[in-house]
């Protein structure tokens, strides 16, 4: 069978249920995420997975390995941005329920439990907040998130129960990590990097540690006509020579990715010059101690081209979360498996958060990305061909009966 077309065409048909308008819009605990959870539900059936759903619903489709096996968890979300494409999150469930139909329909069996996991909420459009199906898998999701609100004014406990969840066994959904050999997860890239390397697959070494900064020059304005250029106190020009140095050194490391993504200019007239510049600075690395060191060396940056210029510069910490590292034994049984398939072996990190970022706090990680056409993502025109999602099925099913599996790592 060609798992890959039928990938294609399940992606397809999943793809309508949407919210009206461009692109895939499949918000968490909504009637378009129940129709699609109708889809997941014939896919697991097709694999012969014994399906339920949990407290916070995540659906989630079993397969009974040998007797005292552990499982290993397998899963994406189905949830998208608003206007984005039809691979992002849900590939991979589709991807995981086609390893096991494979392996089914060649009579063979995973080496240990399996559980396939649909989760309900990654993107974290609807609600200021995400991530809640992993979290309390991994028994760390905060009760104080079920009164966060989405734009309409409804509660997450309030949608999650009237969508048929149960906040009261929240709590009771925290795995024994005893229990658990790890968490594999199915991506597309987001990005250019398997394209350019021309390669199907992916395995992703870790998942960038994150942290944003708010920063503020604070000088004087003037008349744009009558202050002699000498004399100015100008907080856009501080700021546009701090923001060029941010991309120049983030290019030197080869290991940082750093971003400028939002500016605010006061008074913001044609004619004055600009006394206050605020603005956003991110961070990314699959290493906190390098995310950390540019930081600081931004941040004594700024304070030079203030006092250099006669400003004020303020940089506050607003976010920070730590960089996951991908589990070497799991990671080590994936690339072979995908060597063993056929593909070139290309390593590299994710510059994005995925479910696998939360369940990283239950048990080990592993993730395999998928060659996306020119790296696009959270976009109507995303792609990724049923030729790389078939060689993903191929990895993923030798990854669920290698060695590693069968004789699980010390957790």
């Amino acid at each position: 069978m060609n798992f890959g077309a039928i990938a294609q065409t399940r992606l397809s048909e999943i793809a309508k249920c949407s919210q009206p308008g461009g692109g895939v819009t499949r918000l968490p605990f909504t009637p378009e995420h129940k129709a699609a959870l109708n889809h997941i539900r014939d896919w697991m059936t097709a694999a012969g997975l014994h399906q339920r759903m949990d407290a916070a619903s995540t659906l989630i489709g079993r397969h009974d390995g040998p007797e005292g096996s552990k499982t290993l968890l397998i899963g994406s979300h189905q949830d998208s941005v608003p206007n984005g494409g039809r691979y992002d999150g849900i590939m991979g469930v589709v991807l995981a329920c086609l390893a096991l139909e494979k392996l089914k329909r060649e009579g063979a069996k995973p080496a240990c439990s399996v559980e396939v996991l649909a989760f309900a909420d990654e993107e974290g459009v609807r609600f200021p907040t995400a991530l809640l199906g992993p979290r309390a898998l991994a028994g760390t999701y905060e009760k104080s998130t079920l009164s966060l609100e989405d734009s309409e004014g409804v509660a997450l406990g309030t949608a999650l129960a009237s969508f048929g969840g149960d906040l009261a066994r929240l709590d009771s959904l925290a795995r024994a990590p005893s229990e658990v050999l790890g968490y594999l997860e199915a991506h597309i890239e987001q990005g250019p990097v398997l394209e350019g390397q021309d390669a199907a697959l992916g395995v992703v070494t870790g998942i960038c540690g994150i942290e944003r900064n708010s920063l503020r020059f604070v000088g004087e304005t003037g008349h744009a006509g009558t202050v002699p250029m000498a004399d100015r106190r100008d907080a856009l020009v501080a700021a546009s020579r701090f923001v060029s140095a941010t991309s120049d050194l983030a290019r030197e490391t080869h290991s940082i990715r750093a971003t400028v993504g939002s500016l605010l200019v006061h008074p913001n007239a044609v004619n004055a010059i600009p006394d206050t510049t605020a603005f956003s600075l991110e961070i990314r690395s699959v290493s906190d101690g390098e995310r950390q060191s540019f930081a600081r060396q931004m941040r004594v940056f700024g304070t030079q081209i203030a006092q250099d210029s006669g400003l004020t510069f303020e940089m506050t910490k607003t976010y920070e979360q730590p960089a996951v590292a991908c589990d070497p034994a799991l990671s080590d049984a994936l690339a072979k498996a995908v060597e063993q398939s056929g593909q070139r072996l290309v390593k590299l990190p994710s510059g994005a958060t995925h479910d696998a970022s939360a369940m990283s706090d239950l048990c080990p990680i592993a993730m395999l990305f998928v060659r996306c056409k020119n790296g696009l993502s959270h976009h109507p025109d995303e792609y990724a061909s049923a030729a790389d999602m078939g060689a993903a099925v191929n990895a993923i099913a030798g990854f669920l009966t290698s060695s590693p599996i069968r004789t699980p790592p010390e957790i």
